[in-house]
């Protein structure tokens, strides 16, 4: 895969991460799972994959676009 092909990627996987970060659908839903509302379960399932992708990137693409060598 050309590194272009791979920077669109990324860029996708992170602009699909922040859209779904606010769960808008379960905003005025009362369903409460583990004493917990269904909402605020979302947002700690999407911190644990917004943390693994974080990881894959980091592991993966994290010099993506820089040039040159450090000083």
């Amino acid at each position: 895969m050309t590194s272009t092909r791979i920077d669109y990627r990324w860029i996708a996987t992170f602009a699909i991460l922040v859209t779904f970060a606010v769960p808008w659908f379960l905003w005025g839903d009362s369903r409460v799972f583990a004493g917990l509302p269904l909402w605020l379960w979302w947002h700690v399932g999407w911190m644990i994959l917004t943390a693994i992708v974080f990881h894959l990137f980091t592991r993966e693409a994290w010099d993506r676009g820089i040039v040159g060598e450090a000083r």
